[in-house]
């Protein structure tokens, strides 16, 4: 009697071990499978140049503005590259910069057969400055770019254009508080920029 106890005993015992096995080896897939679920998505990666331009002057010379910087948008650096493929000339151009570059273009407002590049930034919240460089001799050459005069400034409050017709520059703004002038709120203010011997000179455009 005692040895059919413990036949009839034995296969209980045996599956309660081998249900004990089977949900540990649940436990862990489950385990698993909740880390898989957790794990966080990766990072995208950053742009390293806020802004980028290619400026082709003609077949196989071409300019390329870049701007860097990490922290502040309006604090950082900017590259100038030029490159020659046809007579494998390469040179390149780094400054700093106080504002956000948001245009550049190439020009020869001298009409001495050298390119002149423009760089414009957005200096302070509505209000745009130029950084100009001339090409030549194998070099950049930096041509200051100047300001408003004193008549102008009085009405200035920023939200200005800088405009290219027919191969010329000119700058527009709208007048703003002209309490001592004839001219009406709103009314917007056009200059014209010529370029000579690296040297700039401003004019009024009247109508």
């Amino acid at each position: 009697m005692r040895f059919l106890k413990y036949v009839f005993k034995q296969p209980f015992l045996i599956a309660v071990c081998l249900f004990y096995l089977a949900s540990c080896g649940n436990g862990k897939t489950d385990q698993s499978v909740a880390v898989q679920q957790v794990s966080p998505a990766p990072k995208k990666p950053v742009a390293p140049f806020p802004f980028y331009k290619n400026i082709e002057v003609r077949p196989g010379l071409n300019f390329e503005v870049l701007s860097w910087g990490r922290g502040a948008d309006t604090v950082g650096g900017y590259l100038v590259l030029r490159s020659d493929s046809l007579k494998n000339s390469y040179r390149s151009l780094s400054a700093e910069r106080e504002g956000i570059i948001t245009d550049a273009w190439n020009m020869d407002l001298d009409n001495d057969g050298d390119p002149e590049i423009y760089i414009e930034l957005l200096s302070r919240k509505n209000v745009r400055d130029l950084n100009v460089y001339e090409f030549s001799g194998n070099d950049f050459n930096k041509i200051t770019f100047p300001g408003l005069g004193s008549e102008l400034k009085k009405n200035y409050g920023g939200n200005d254009k800088y405009i290219i017709k027919n191969g010329d520059l000119f700058r527009s703004f709208p007048l703003v508080n002209p309490k001592d002038s004839t001219e009406k709120p709103g009314t917007l203010k056009v200059v014209q920029y010529k370029l000579s011997g690296n040297s700039f000179s401003v004019s009024e455009v009247r109508e």
